[in-house]
């Protein structure tokens, strides 16, 4: 059995080319003509490979390595072995991602599974739809009455797309994707098994029961916005889920109802984000954040991952916590904890515990 290529570089490319796309520098003679054609690693890179040295602590590895060219800073290009070529450049790893989507431009957003080309005569396509030319359907997707999809958009297999649902244009739906009561911008990426629309969880709780409320609002997201596998998003119970321009949204999030996050936000997995919750733009929540419901998180904030928060967040500010609180009033907390635990006696007891007590004993101060 042969080993599978899933990604085949479009290279080879030289490194003249490289350095237009980067505006790297060359150190010393290097030959602009030289074939690069691929993107690998410090320590996977050969003589065909481009890679790129950002952080001091790999620099051992980078006096060894085998590569074909280097993108690394301008404190280190004196250090790379004889047969690399040294592009110097501000930022290595940026100049790195930018030739590696060069390289990989297909690879940016999902293609057909199946290898379709237009729409798949196993997939449903309602009559009363509309699809511009270019779309790719793949087997077993449905699209559902008076849908409207852009073209060069790409519908996976079992993707389920809702009536009246808009799909803007250049978008890729994954496998087994729902997209029901929403309207989504251009150039929108959703991931497998990603569920948009369904109804948020509201209830009127009481001694009878719990009453629904019905959820009648929509998503609506923006262009640019990338939505990761198995992630949700529910629709508002009144007004709209709003997902800005540009924001990425990792693999298992959800986003409940009602929530408003700005442009360029940075939501990374197993992050909840309770009902009615805004965020501005540029905000970053880590992995595992909680965010309470009706809490605003202020533009460029960041929260630190396995925090909970609980209050508003102002613009510009770095918590981390649960409760979740400025991370700096956090570290000193911690600081101040651990000297404190440090001072106890062996066995955890302190001065004023009572000898032989009960787990079952009143606390002493």
């Amino acid at each position: 059995m042969t080993e599978p290529v899933f990604f085949r570089s479009r290279g080879p490319i030289t490194l003249a080319e490289v350095i237009a796309l980067t505006g790297a520098e060359p150190v010393g003679k290097v030959d602009l003509a030289r074939a690069i054609e691929n993107v690998k690693p410090l320590d996977l890179a050969g003589p065909k490979d481009l890679t790129f040295l950002d952080e001091t602590r790999y620099l051992d590895l980078f006096r060894t390595i085998a590569a074909g060219a280097c993108l690394v800073g301008r404190r280190h290009d004196a250090e790379a072995p004889k047969t690399v070529a040294v592009l110097v450049v501000q930022e290595p790893y940026r100049a790195y991602v930018t030739v590696a989507r060069a390289l990989y431009e297909g690879e940016l957003r999902p293609a057909s599974t199946f290898g379709a080309r237009g729409i798949d005569p196993g997939a449903f396509v309602h009559p009363e739809a509309r699809l511009e030319d270019g779309i790719v359907v793949d087997p077993g997707a449905v699209i559902g009455p008076r849908a409207e999809i852009g073209a060069g958009t790409v519908i996976g297999a079992n993707a389920v797309i809702g009536a009246e649902v808009r799909i803007g244009r250049d978008c890729s739906v994954g496998p087994g994707a729902s997209v029901l009561n929403a309207l989504i911008g251009d150039h929108v990426v959703i991931h497998p098994g990603a569920r948009i629309g369904q109804d948020g969880f509201g209830y009127v709780t009481g001694k009878a029961g719990h009453l629904k409320v019905p959820q009648i609002g929509r998503v609506i997201v923006q262009d640019d916005v990338e939505i990761g596998a198995g992630s949700t998003i529910d629709r508002g119970a009144g007004r709209d889920t709003v997902i800005g321009e540009g924001t990425k949204i990792d693999n298992l999030v959800q986003i409940a109802h009602n929530v408003s996050i700005g442009r360029h936000c940075i939501i990374v997995s197993q992050t909840g984000i309770s009902g009615s919750v805004t965020l501005g733009d540029h905000v970053v929540l880590g992995g595992q954040v909680g965010l309470a419901d009706h809490v605003t998180i202020g533009d460029g904030a960041q929260v630190a991952s396995s925090s909970g928060v609980m209050r508003d967040i102002p613009a510009g500010a770095r918590w981390f916590g649960t409760p979740a609180k400025p991370i700096r009033e956090m570290f000193r907390e911690m600081a101040t904890l651990t000297k404190l635990a440090a001072k106890q006696p062996a066995g955890g007891q302190g001065a004023g515990a009572k000898a032989g007590g009960s787990d079952h004993d009143e606390p002493t101060s």
